[in-house]
């Protein structure tokens, strides 16, 4: 499939990234410009091809619904320079498949992740919270939020799952951290792959030779027993999808939705008040923040229609998901946070067949987080000038670096 180039002459204009660092919870301002353009206007990409951007909320869904168009290159290489969009496949590659091979895959992956077990690993995920809050309450001095709370929690919750040796969560969160940078050197990206393949590929051979009670051992079991046996390199590739995407994506909701609660403080007052609104804030927030911060891109594999528009094979198109989660028809008020907002069908998940398989997992941890984090700690503050944190402004997913806060300890609420 030929790829569409940047026609230079036409002088596109480009997929924009920045936002406006006043207002750092608010995805760019031409996201809405966009929205109330006619049609799907094309964009000149970073990585060296122009592309269709889709922002509004009924166009995305009809776009990601669309079984003509492929995610190959998925899920957000269009704002990466040098960012290849013909790699080949890698067996596995859930995130990047299509048609059978993903429907396999994902048919093997979701008992793992339906309501029921997910739901059975709530009493789990909350005495994790309430430990990690036990331990913060316990010190004195600031604390930063994102390395002592946001991101241990979920890498705990997927080590878990895949029946990882926690002792490595420091080997996978920083060599993560470069495989999702939008900047990453391309000899650390490189290396950083290397490490993340090596320590895989040793974790599924020990499961391989004697499977357990985690999630990779029942989805090699499962998969033996259904005659669709997973090769090394299958078992490989899905562990580190699931490795990274279980606790990059919710590691930062923690911090980054923290942070702009605390700079809403009515709304804080509400979820302090009442915990049980921990439902509705999780899937509010989920949509005001959109963190997989510049949308997933697709190319078209036959003719199809978005809106009113028609779009040819082998044309680019990227679903700006934080664009059609602030669109005012479906989101009265969209920039503002609302807590009792009934938001369940945000795109923060995305849509259609590759929709997030762990949103229930990622939901309940949040969930747990949202209800316990504001009642322990009551008086939760931060401990520097809003204007010193230092935002993932050139990552795939968004969120803060560190998240330095303080509290009143004879207000602790144990």
């Amino acid at each position: 499939m030929s790829e569409t180039t940047v026609d230079t002459s036409a002088d596109l204009a480009t997929f924009p990234t920045a936002r406006d660092s006043g207002c750092p919870f608010d995805p760019p301002a031409e996201y809405a410009e966009l929205r109330a353009r006619e049609g799907t206007p094309a964009l000149a990409c970073p990585v060296g091809v122009e592309a269709r951007v889709v922002s509004r909320y009924a166009d995305v869904r009809a776009m990601l619904g669309d079984p003509h168009l492929s995610s190959h290159a998925a899920p957000s290489t269009h704002v990466v320079a040098g960012g290849l969009l013909d790699r080949p496949v890698a067996p596995g590659s859930l995130l990047n498949m299509d048609g059978p091979a993903h429907a396999r895959l994902r048919r093997l992956l979701t008992p793992e992740f339906t309501v029921k077990r997910i739901q059975a690993m709530r009493p789990y995920i909350q005495g994790l919270v309430d430990d990690h809050l036990d331990a913060l309450l316990a010190r004195t001095g600031p604390v930063d939020l994102v390395a002592d709370f946001a991101l241990p929690i979920p890498s705990l919750v997927i080590c878990e799952l895949l029946g990882v040796d926690y002792a490595d969560r420091d080997r996978f969160q920083e060599q993560t951290a470069v495989l999702i940078g939008t900047n990453s050197d391309p000899a650390a990206l490189e290396q950083a792959n290397l490490e993340v393949v090596g320590f895989m590929t040793q974790l599924v051979l020990t499961k391989l030779a004697a499977p357990g009670d985690d999630l990779l051992g029942r989805l090699i079991v499962r998969a033996g027993e259904s005659g669709q046996e997973l090769s090394v390199e299958e078992l490989v590739t899905l562990g580190i999808t699931l490795l990274i995407a279980g606790h990059e994506t919710t590691a930062n909701m923690i911090g980054l939705s923290t942070l702009a609660l605390l700079r809403q403080p009515d709304q804080l007052a509400a979820l302090r008040a009442d915990p049980g609104l921990a439902g509705t804030a999780v899937d509010e927030m989920l949509r005001y923040l959109s963190i997989v911060q510049f949308g997933v891109l697709r190319q078209a594999t036959g003719d199809l229609t978005i809106g009113d528009e028609t779009i040819k094979a082998g044309e680019w198109l990227v679903a700006v998901l934080s664009a059609g989660n602030r669109d005012e028809s479906v989101f009265p008020d969209p920039d503002r946070i609302d807590l009792e907002r009934e938001a369940t069908a945000h795109l923060a998940f995305g849509y259609g067949i590759h929709q997030c398989l762990g949103q229930q997992l990622a939901r309940v941890e949040l969930q747990e987080v949202f209800a316990r984090l504001h009642q322990r700690i009551p008086t939760l503050r931060l401990a520097v000038p809003f204007e010193q944190i230092e935002f993932k402004n050139d990552a795939l997913v968004y969120g803060v670096r560190a998240l330095p806060v303080i509290w009143d300890r004879e207000e602790d609420n144990r």
